[in-house]
């Protein structure tokens, strides 16, 4: 396994265990859109653009919930 290809497995795993935890606290929204802007960068570096096109808006809408998550700046 080549070093993108790690670098994709920790992004979606990543993406994965935020998205699955993210009723428990608003943080883990915050690290599903970090773990899509990784996913994104992966996407793009590894050539498949829609799929970083895809994930980066993707973190832009777990950014917007994770601001607007209770308990967070308004």
């Amino acid at each position: 396994m080549d070093r993108l290809t790690a670098f994709g497995l920790f992004a979606v795993s990543a993406m994965l265990l935020c998205y699955a935890f993210e009723s428990r606290s608003r943080w883990f929204v915050l690290g599903f859109a970090v773990s899509c802007a990784l996913g994104s960068t992966y996407g793009f570096l590894q050539g498949a653009w829609p799929f970083g096109a895809v994930e980066a808006v993707w973190a832009v809408v777990a950014l917007q919930r994770w601001r607007h998550a209770p308990g967070g700046s308004r």
